[in-house]
C-alpha cells in the first residue's frame, strides 16, 4: 500500500456494524450547506443566533460589527477554547472524533457515518450542540469543525498519534500493514514489542524509549513494520491507523454520550421544606450573631488582607460552629456587603450600615438577599485553611479566596438537582461524577472538591436538606427574582414567635425563631445552649450581668421575662438575677485616674492583699476608697477576672452604663476589595445585537483556507499580492514570524512599498505590515 494513504479508513474498520445501526434510525436534523462559518451564520435565524450569543456571551462583548466580524470571533482560540470548556463529555468525545474523522479528508470535513463509526454512538444530538454553539458548521461534504478546535485540543485527539501520511519517509522504514495483515504482525511481535502496543493503543500514543534492553529492541521492531514512527529523540509514537485498529475502529473505551445516571432516593418534600427552613433560619441567627459579635469587637484585618486564624476560631466558638462553617458565615456576610474591611488607620472587619437595613427585613427578605449573594460570589469558602500560592495557608476574607470558577459549579450542581423530581435525594458520589462528565476539561480533583463543598454549603444555606433540593434552592437554580425567592422563603422558614418557656433548671426554651425586640433582649440575657426544632436558652450569672452591663435592673430583666414567658418566672431563676444584682456595682470604679469605693471596709483590704491585683498598683487613701494609676476599663476587667463584681460610675456617683456604641464602616472609605463583575446577556440584549448585526452592511465572505501549505515562488506571490491590491481582493497568506513558525492570515493588501506589504487583516480597519521576504506562499480567496 501506498505511503500517505489511510491505511485503516475508519468506515472500513466497521462496515456491517455501521449499516447496522443505520437501519431504523431517527431522522436527524437537517442543515443548509455553506462554505464558511459566516456562511453558515448568515442562514441562520435569528434565534439561532441569539441562542449561539448567549451559549457564548463572549463573542457579544464588544459588539461585532456583521457577521463576518462575529464568525472572525468565533474562530479565535481563546473564544473556541472557552466553548469547548463549556462541552460535556458525550459533545467532547464527538469533537474527537470528527477532527479524526475530517483530517484525512481533503474538504476539511467528515462524513457522519465515519464519526458516528469512531464514536461508537449516535452522534446526531452532539453534533447539533456543536452546531449550535457555533464549534462547527455544515458543508456539502458534512460537519466541518472550526479550524481553532484541533489547536486548543492539541495534536492527539482521543489519545490518537500522527497518521501514516504525516511520517517523514526518512523516519519510516515501512508502510504499516494492511487490516487483513495486521493480526498476524501483531501475533508475531515480540513480547516487549507487544508490552508496548498494549500501552500506547488507548493513549497517550507517544512513550519513552530507553537507549538499550528489550524494550529498545521491542520499539525498534514496531518502527520496522511501521507500527510506530520515531517522535524525537528517545520517543516513539502509534501509529494513528494502528492504534484505530487494534481499538476496533472506536476512538474511546466506552461512548459516554448520554449523562451518567444519579444514584436517588427518595425523600418526603414536605419534610424536606421543614428542614431547609430550619437550616435556612438558622443562618440568619448566625448572621446576627456575627454582626453583634463584631460590633462590640470588631477583627483586626491582617496585613495579608485576611481574618487571622484565632478570630476566626473566636468566631466559631461563640456562634457554635465548626471552623469551615463559620469561615463560611463570614465569607457569606462580605458578599452580602454586611460586613467590609472599614479602612481605618488599625483597619477591623466590621459591620455596614447595609446590615442594620438588612436586619430591619423581613425573614424571606433577609434570606433572599444573602442566597443570591451567595449564588453570585467568585468566592470560595473551603478554599479557608488550605495551601495557597507560594506553600501559605489561605486565610478568610482574603484575596486568595477568588476563585470565579465556582461560581459555575455551583450552577452546575444546583441544576443538575433541579432536573430532578421533588423529594430526589441523589448520593454526593452521582452528583460528582455528573458534574465531572458536565465537565471533562476541568481538573477532576479540584472539580469534584468544589462540587461536595457546595453540595455542604447548599445545606448550610437551605437550598438542599436531606441531600434533596428545596423549594427555595430551586428558585435560586432557575434564576428566581429577589422578591419571588423572598415571597417562596416567607412561606418555609418557620414564623417567629414571641414568646419563651423559663424552665425550673435556668434554661427557656423558644419554640421558634425569635425576632425583633424580644430576639435581641435574650441574646443579651442568655446565651444558646442548643438548636434544633426548639433553641435551648442558658441564662447563667455571665449572662445576667451582661444584660445589668447594658444598663438592665434587676426588676426590669425579671418582668420583661415574666412577660415573654408562657410558664411562671422559676424561683432558681428569680434568686439568680436578684443575687447578681444585689453584687452587682458593690465595688464601684472611678478615674483619678482610677479609684474603687466601698461602704464595706474588709472587701478593700481583701482587695489590698489580692496578688493577682499587684499589676493594679493600688493604694488606700481612705477607709472606704482606694485609688489607682490604671485606666478605669482596664481596672474594671482586672476585679472582673479576679472575681469581683465591680460597678464603673462617672465622677459624680451615677453608674455607667456599659453600652458600646456601635462601630460602623464608612462607606465612604470602605476599602473592600470590589469583586468585577461583568453584566449578563440576557435574551432581550441578545436580540437586540442579532438585529444589529442583520442590518450591518454585507461584505464578502472569506472562503476557508486552502487545506496544506500555501507555497509558490516569489515571482507568483507578488504577482498575487498586486493583483490584490489593483482589485481589491482577499488573500490568504503564509506569514513566517522571527522563530521560523507559519501561519495564515486573511488580508486585504492596500500597498507594496520596499519589500513591504501594507494590508488590513480582521476587524480592524488599521493597517498592518508583512515583511515580503517572510511570505512563504499566497492564494486568492
Amino acid at each position: 500500500m501506498p505511503r500517505g494513504q489511510a491505511a485503516y479508513p475508519c468506515a472500513e474498520a466497521c462496515d456491517d456494524d455501521r449499516m447496522q445501526r443505520t437501519r431504523g434510525k431517527a431522522k436527524r436534523t437537517t442543515h443548509p450547506a455553506a462554505r464558511s462559518l459566516a456562511d453558515d451564520l448568515r442562514q441562520r435565524t435569528d434565534a439561532q443566533l441569539a441562542a449561539l450569543l448567549l451559549a457564548r456571551p463572549d463573542l457579544a462583548r464588544p459588539a461585532p460589527a456583521d457577521l463576518v466580524a462575529l464568525a472572525a470571533r468565533a474562530t479565535t482560540r481563546t473564544s473556541v477554547q472557552r466553548a469547548l470548556e463549556r462541552l460535556d463529555r458525550g459533545q467532547l468525545q464527538a469533537v474527537e472524533a470528527l477532527l479524526v474523522a475530517s483530517e484525512p479528508q481533503p474538504s476539511g470535513a467528515a462524513a457522519v457515518a465515519d464519526v458516528e463509526a469512531l464514536l461508537g454512538a449516535d452522534p446526531a444530538a452532539a453534533l447539533d450542540g456543536l452546531w449550535e454553539v457555533g464549534l462547527l458548521w455544515w458543508s456539502p461534504a458534512g460537519p466541518h469543525p472550526v479550524r481553532a478546535v484541533a489547536d486548543v485540543l492539541g495534536p492527539h485527539p482521543g489519545g490518537l498519534g500522527i497518521r501514516a501520511a504525516e511520517v517523514a519517509p526518512e523516519y519510516a522504514a515501512s508502510s504499516p500493514p494492511s487490516p487483513a495483515d495486521l493480526p498476524g504482525v501483531v501475533a508475531d511481535a515480540p513480547p516487549a514489542a507487544r508490552a508496548i502496543l498494549d500501552s500506547l493503543t488507548w493513549g497517550p500514543p507517544i512513550g519513552t524509549v530507553p537507549p538499550s534492553g528489550p524494550a529498545h529492541d521491542g520499539a525498534a521492531w514496531l518502527v520496522q513494520r511501521g507500527l510506530c514512527a520515531p517522535s524525537g529523540i528517545g520517543h516513539v509514537c502509534l501509529v494513528r491507523e494502528v492504534a484505530l485498529a487494534l481499538r476496533g475502529g472506536r476512538i474511546h473505551r466506552k461512548p459516554l454520550v448520554a449523562a451518567p445516571e444519579l444514584d436517588n432516593a427518595a425523600v418526603d418534600p414536605a419534610v424536606v421544606e421543614r428542614v431547609a427552613g430550619a437550616s435556612a433560619r438558622d443562618l440568619l441567627d448566625h448572621l446576627d450573631q456575627l454582626g453583634d459579635l463584631w460590633t462590640a469587637n470588631p477583627p483586626r484585618v491582617l496585613r495579608s488582607g485576611a481574618l487571622g486564624v484565632r478570630d476566626l476560631a473566636a468566631l466559631a466558638r461563640d456562634v457554635d460552629l465548626e471552623p469551615p462553617h463559620a469561615a463560611w458565615l463570614a465569607e457569606l456576610a462580605l458578599a452580602a456587603s454586611l460586613i467590609v474591611d472599614d479602612g481605618e488607620l488599625i483597619p477591623a472587619f466590621t459591620p455596614t450600615p447595609e446590615f442594620d437595613v438588612w436586619r430591619s427585613r423581613s425573614a424571606g427578605a433577609r434570606w433572599a438577599s444573602v442566597a443570591q449573594a451567595w449564588w453570585e460570589s467568585p468566592r470560595a469558602a473551603y478554599l479557608v485553611g488550605t495551601q495557597g500560592a507560594g506553600g501559605a495557608t489561605v486565610g478568610a476574607l482574603g484575596q486568595q479566596v477568588r476563585w470565579p470558577a465556582v461560581r459555575g459549579v455551583r450552577a452546575d450542581v444546583l441544576r443538575e438537582l433541579a432536573a430532578l423530581p421533588a423529594g430526589s435525594a441523589p448520593t454526593p458520589e452521582s452528583v460528582t461524577e455528573r458534574v465531572t462528565w458536565r465537565r471533562p476539561l476541568a481538573d477532576r480533583r479540584t472539580l469534584t472538591e468544589a462540587t461536595v463543598a457546595v453540595l455542604r454549603e447548599a445545606d448550610w444555606l437551605g437550598a438542599t436538606a436531606l441531600g434533596a433540593l428545596s423549594g427555595l434552592g430551586r428558585g435560586l437554580a432557575v434564576g428566581a427574582s429577589s422578591a419571588h425567592l423572598a415571597e417562596s422563603a416567607d412561606g418555609t422558614l418557620p414564623p417567629s414567635v414571641d414568646h419563651v418557656l423559663l424552665q425550673a433548671d435556668l434554661t427557656a426554651i423558644a419554640p421558634g425563631p425569635l425576632d425583633g425586640a424580644l430576639g435581641r433582649f435574650m441574646r443579651l440575657v442568655s446565651d444558646v445552649e442548643s438548636r434544633g426544632g426548639a433553641t435551648v436558652l442558658r441564662l447563667s450569672a455571665e449572662s445576667v450581668r451582661r444584660a445589668l452591663d447594658s444598663g438592665w435592673t434587676a426588676d426590669e430583666v425579671l418582668d420583661t421575662l415574666r412577660v415573654s414567658s408562657r410558664t411562671p418566672v422559676p424561683q432558681p431563676l428569680d434568686y439568680l438575677v436578684r443575687d447578681v444584682a444585689r453584687l452587682h456595682g458593690q465595688t464601684r470604679v472611678g478615674g483619678a485616674t482610677a479609684y474603687i469605693r466601698s461602704d464595706d471596709e474588709a472587701v478593700l483590704a481583701t482587695l489590698l492583699t489580692d496578688r493577682a491585683l499587684s499589676r493594679a498598683l493600688l493604694r488606700r487613701i481612705a477607709p472606704t476608697v482606694l485609688v489607682s494609676q490604671s485606666d478605669p476599663a482596664v481596672l474594671v476587667e482586672l476585679l472582673r477576672a479576679g472575681g469581683y463584681s465591680p460597678a464603673r460610675e462617672t465622677f459624680d456617683g451615677v453608674v455607667v452604663v456599659d453600652r458600646p456604641t456601635p462601630r460602623r464602616a464608612r462607606p465612604t472609605q470602605a476599602r473592600g476589595i470590589p469583586e468585577p463583575t461583568l453584566p449578563t446577556l440576557t435574551a432581550a440584549a441578545a436580540r437586540s445585537l442579532v438585529a444589529a448585526l442583520r442590518a450591518a452592511p454585507e461584505r464578502p465572505v472569506a472562503g476557508a483556507p486552502p487545506r496544506g501549505p500555501l507555497s509558490g515562488t516569489p515571482q507568483q506571490t507578488s504577482s498575487l499580492l498586486r493583483q490584490a491590491v489593483s482589485d481589491s481582493l482577499s488573500l490568504w497568506i503564509g506569514y513566517a514570524d522571527s522563530n521560523g513558525r507559519t501561519a495564515r492570515h486573511l488580508v486585504r493588501p492596500v500597498r507594496i512599498e520596499g519589500g513591504r506589504v501594507y494590508a488590513v487583516s480582521g476587524e480592524s480597519d488599521a493597517e498592518q505590515l508583512y515583511l515580503l521576504h517572510r511570505i512563504t506562499g499566497a492564494a486568492p480567496v
